[in-house]
């Protein structure tokens, strides 16, 4: 009798690696689907990648930059002005 419960107990061994084979492969299955159902959602929501938000951002400091010096130079130069004037 003690193969026979040996070999029940093999036997529940590979039933038990086959069920945690059969999760891991359903598992993957399920995150490769969720990830393509995120992607199709992000997609249609028509999303601004990071590189480009990065690109226009820098964009967007520079022009603040140069804007700020062009207000600082038109004072100046209207302060000169009101001088040269009066």
């Amino acid at each position: 009798m003690p193969q026979t419960s040996s070999r029940i107990f093999d036997d529940i061994a590979k039933l038990m690696q086959g069920a945690a084979g059969a999760a891991d492969g359903m598992r993957r299955e399920v995150e490769g689907v969720m990830r393509a159902q995120g992607e199709r959602v992000l997609g249609a929501m028509d999303l601004v990648q990071r590189e480009e938000f990065e690109a226009v951002k820098g964009m967007a400091i520079k022009a603040r930059d140069e804007n700020e010096k062009l207000a600082a130079r038109v004072a100046s130069l209207e302060a000169e002005l009101a001088r040269a004037k009066g």
